[in-house]
């Protein structure tokens, strides 16, 4: 949700969350240099898809993303909505969920939709980074083009709520390294060391961002694949990048919650993480 300041905004589209359908709120994530939050919720695929919905029928009536402002990729207010199947339901049937909230979101709120990750109905939107190119303002110049239209709905954006991109994808850790530093470019060339695009960790996204009100800088990353990559790896690797430019790592943090097997003795105190415990796992509310 591209909304990380306003308090009030947050509480109004949690409280959406929990009044539209029996879900379980499990976290809310909020950053204002991102001006971001993550809202993250289980229950029933019915249920999650109606409070999906809700949630964005809230956010598009409270958040102007023409006046918004951040540190993190968007190309809307809601900007993108995962499913993550994780207990008694197919990828198959999280597909045509996310297909079936696309269409509502197109038809009644008139939101221009992309798919991507396994819900994705074109071959060149599978990763997101790929729907998000250029960000809101160039999306909004390319809309027209008949590669950049949406997969569902009409292709001009929303007033105020811009565009939304609705996936289903394994299950991704947001992971991010603050430094003691306020070098954005060498946060910038830390990141495209680590990510894979670059030669850098397998399933690992990174890029290097401004946390301006604290006046230091982050590198920012989505773990798709923690198995392959684990987060002591990711953080050796960063540390390592950041000493060899006299730079040290402050602090780790984790936005949202994780899979059990993702957790490893100690974690909290290596990753330098200012808060993780068992809520912070997936699995115990399964």
């Amino acid at each position: 949700m591209s909304e990380g300041r306003d308090q009030n905004i947050i509480n109004e589209i949690a409280q959406a969350i929990r009044s539209s359908a029996p879900v379980k709120l499990l976290d809310i994530s909020s950053d204002p240099d991102h001006n971001r939050t993550v809202y993250t919720f289980i229950g029933s695929p019915h249920d999650v898809k109606k409070a999906a919905y809700k949630m964005a029928e809230k956010a598009i009536s409270l958040i102007d993303i023409n006046k918004h402002s951040g540190a993190h990729p968007f190309i809307g207010a809601v900007d993108v909505i995962p499913f993550v199947p994780l207990k008694g339901v197919s990828v198959e049937e999280v597909v045509e969920l996310a297909r079936t909230l696309g269409d509502e979101l197109a038809h009644y709120l008139k939101l221009p939709v992309y798919f991507y990750g396994y819900a994705a109905l074109r071959h060149d939107r599978t990763e997101l980074p790929d729907v998000r190119r250029g960000g809101y303002q160039k999306l909004k110049e390319e809309i027209n083009l008949s590669g950049r239209q949406p997969d569902y709905g009409v292709p001009h954006l929303h007033p105020k709520g811009g565009a939304v991109a609705v996936g289903v994808r394994d299950f991704l850790i947001a992971f991010n390294i603050n430094l003691k530093s306020d070098d954005l470019a060498a946060a910038k060339d830390i990141a495209r060391s680590v990510r894979e695009k670059h030669g850098g960790l397998p399933g690992l996204r990174a890029i290097g961002v401004p946390l301006e009100g604290r006046k230091i800088v982050q590198v920012s990353m989505n773990v798709t694949d923690h198995r392959e990559t684990t987060l002591r790896e990711i953080m050796d690797i960063v540390k390592q990048k950041a000493s060899e430019k006299g730079i040290a790592v402050l602090e780790g943090e984790i936005v949202g919650l994780v899979p059990r097997d993702a957790v490893f003795p100690k974690m909290k105190e290596y990753l330098k993480l200012k808060r993780f415990d068992d809520k912070n796992v997936v699995n115990n509310y399964l």
